[in-house]
């Protein structure tokens, strides 16, 4: 049953503008818990706790965990000798990362999405049964970076496109594939199919490797999409999981789908004379943004919004091992 809208106030001067939530949106579990993980770090040891790359992507946590005393560094070798925590984000990281911790007597967290780390495990099972891997994912991402160092170098192959699986030797050996989570569904099941058509003997994931955020977020858009005139995907540019909500917005029949991080970002000019706008948020953007993103529309129109629910989340992931032992002790 679908909820019925929030019945703006009478604003004659205003017109009218029917807005319709994401549900999920925001946060998810592994998010919560890379921020969590930062915060509770902060009020176990106090400030500085260090952070290697950001721990999210999202400008916004990252700018108000550094007010609370969190450095954020590209690499390990920008941290003095220094008895701090010393984090890593939630993309995960190569195993050079924690061995380089590890030399320097580091106080390292990991806070890699429990998600990652089953793809993460996965790969190196493969390698340990003489299987190749091939990585479906973007070139670049932190994520894909930390996946491939978790093997020797040259025992993953990394494929983006139908054209790169097209382009893969054609007797590679044994084969397996792990995604990344962050991905588009409907392309990696493009990618997936061409690999099996392929190399039919290649091994898969016993359960898909895009995680439940991912999927559930870019269902949400994929109803919403049709209904509305623009779409608002709140995050950051860098953020893999809120490009793929607009790409995917826009294959769905969105007329125009933007990513915007904070509301002074809005292009009005876009966004004139609408009578129906969707809006979401990818999987690192805190609900506070996405409410500053909704009281900015309603400043120029007179706003009802309707929630529009396509699956119930209820996942949890606890904080890493050292930080639970630190907080009860």
């Amino acid at each position: 049953m679908t909820p019925r809208p929030t019945p703006a106030p009478p604003q004659p001067d205003k017109p009218p503008l029917r807005v319709l939530l994401a549900a999920p949106r925001g946060f998810c579990a592994g998010v919560v818990r890379a921020i969590d993980a930062v915060e509770t770090a902060l009020k176990i040891y106090g400030p500085p706790v260090y952070v290697r790359h950001e721990i999210v992507h999202n400008k916004y946590v990252v700018e108000s965990l550094k007010a609370k005393g969190a450095v954020f560094v590209d690499e390990l070798s920008e941290i003095p000798p220094t008895r701090a925590p010393v984090i890593f984000s939630a993309h995960g990281v190569p195993k050079a990362v924690p061995a380089e911790a590890a030399a320097r007597n580091f106080f390292a967290i990991d806070a890699t999405c429990p998600l990652v780390t089953k793809v993460h495990r996965e790969a190196e099972i493969h390698h340990r049964r003489g299987r190749r891997v091939v990585l479906v994912g973007h070139a670049g991402h932190p994520e894909v970076i930390g996946t491939m160092g978790q093997l020797p170098e040259g025992a993953v192959i990394l494929v983006e496109t139908l054209a790169d699986v097209a382009a893969l030797d054609s007797d590679p050996g044994p084969l397996a594939y792990v995604t990344q989570t962050t991905l588009s569904v409907d392309d990696t099941r493009e990618v997936v199919a061409a690999l099996v058509a392929r190399f039919p003997g290649i091994v898969g994931p016993h359960r898909q490797d895009i995680c439940y955020a991912t999927t559930n977020r870019q269902e949400a858009v994929k109803r919403i999409a049709p209904q509305v005139d623009a779409l608002i995907v709140v995050g950051s540019p860098n953020s893999s999981n809120s490009q793929r909500l607009k790409e995917v917005a826009e294959r769905s029949g969105c007329p125009a789908a933007r990513l915007v991080l904070r509301a002074q970002e809005i292009d009005w000019t876009l966004f004139s004379g609408l009578r129906s706008l969707g809006v979401t948020a990818g999987a690192s953007a805190p609900d506070v943004l996405v409410e500053e993103i909704i009281d900015a529309f309603a400043a120029r129109y007179a706003v009802s919004v309707e929630t529009v629910s396509t699956a119930d989340e209820n996942v949890f992931f606890p904080l890493p091992r050292d930080l639970r032992e630190s907080a009860a002790g």
